[in-house]
């Protein structure tokens, strides 16, 4: 049987390149040669704390079926390789990205088309059906996105994270004219940052602790950047929207003191949109809430159609993420120089990128 590297999870900490069957094509599926694979911060709190959303032994998960160790990488790019019976829309030697949502189409949830928001949601790369840190992978053809000729496959592989900047404000109900504050400079605040600019917001405000990742917001078109633990965050939001206070808030932080500072700088009936996925259980002064009539609501991932959106801003110019990609590293250096550089460095990053055409280095 034919083999291929692939960097699998195996438990905390525990990250191996393996030598494990190449997949098969099945009628329905494209099969893909990986490009270029993100590191995101779920891979990061799988590798710190896991298994949490890696399926572990005993409790598979309820879709595919698998349990680690499992091949990491959602956030990729590729060129297909082949494609099953009924596939028509990609062919061998496109240049595709892959949007990972593992989803079964029958609950209550995606009848309604809510598919991010499935009872049994997944993601290639998490849950299983290969992922985008192998030198080949099958996805669901409704997953496989074509790029068109000039986005490249290293700006192909940011298509997932610039996703779920744009589904945070694509459902939020944010408008051009708006005052706008993001919590955290990390790579999802500048996905939303980037989509806000090309929704022509006029007046992005972040609040950052580290020094570089507010340098990287202002590179990416925030107006003001704000250091929480050095000035009054509410006083500078009511003085930066001539004492109105935001309009909406995205929060990609996931921090108890941001959120609690947030409700007091954005305006009466004004929401805090939560993108950010939270380690601890966070409480809420709902007073703050109820006597401003404020709202607070959750964002899930992307929906069906963001890819396509975002894939269309990126070729058109309207968001321009080149500068994301702080750094590109083979398979076979994925702990050290990836994953240690983005825990111990993360300052100095954005998106770490995986060269899987590039093999491994021994």
């Amino acid at each position: 049987m034919a083999t291929m590297n692939a960097v699998r999870f195996h438990g905390q900490k525990d990250i191996r390149v393996d030598r494990i069957p190449i997949p098969t094509i099945k009628p329905g599926w494209v099969k893909i040669a990986p490009k270029f694979c993100g590191i995101c911060g779920s891979d990061l709190h799988e590798y710190m704390g896991g298994a949490n959303l890696i399926p572990s032994p005993g409790h598979p998960h309820p879709i595919t079926g698998e349990t680690l160790p499992l091949t990491l990488g959602h956030e990729f790019s590729g060129i297909v390789e082949e494609i099953g019976d009924g596939v028509a829309h990609v062919k061998k030697g496109d240049r595709v990205c892959v949007q990972p949502t593992i989803y079964d189409g029958e609950c209550r949830a995606c009848v309604r088309g809510l598919v991010n928001c499935c009872d049994k949601n997944g993601f290639i790369g998490l849950s299983g059906w290969g992922g985008g840190m192998s030198e080949y992978t099958t996805a669901p053809a409704s997953a496989v996105k074509l790029l068109p000729n000039n986005v490249s496959l290293e700006i192909g592989a940011l298509i997932e994270p610039l996703s779920v900047g744009w589904h945070a404000v694509d459902i939020s109900p944010f408008k051009p004219g708006d005052s706008v504050l993001v919590l955290g400079g990390g790579p999802i605040g500048l996905a939303v940052i980037q989509v806000l600019v090309g929704k022509k917001c006029h007046n992005i405000i972040v609040s950052e602790v580290s020094k570089q990742r507010r340098e990287f917001a202002k590179q990416f078109g925030a107006h003001h950047v704000i250091d929480p633990t050095q000035a009054d965050l509410v006083e500078e939001v009511e003085r930066l929207t001539d004492g109105q206070g935001a309009d909406v808030g995205f929060d990609a932080a996931g921090v108890q003191v941001a959120v609690d500072t947030a409700f007091k700088a954005i305006k009466a009936r004004g929401i805090l949109v939560n993108i950010a996925i939270w380690e601890k259980r966070a409480t809420l002064f709902m007073n703050d809430i109820v006597f401003r009539e404020r709202a607070y609501m959750g964002v899930a991932t992307f929906a069906l159609g963001d890819f396509e959106a975002v894939i269309k801003a990126v070729s058109s110019g309207i968001i321009t993420p080149g500068g994301m990609i702080t750094k590109k590293i083979p398979m076979d250096q994925v702990a050290e120089q990836g994953f240690k550089a983005l825990i111990e460095d993360k300052d100095n990053h954005v998106k770490i990128l995986v060269d899987v055409g590039a093999g491994i280095t021994d």
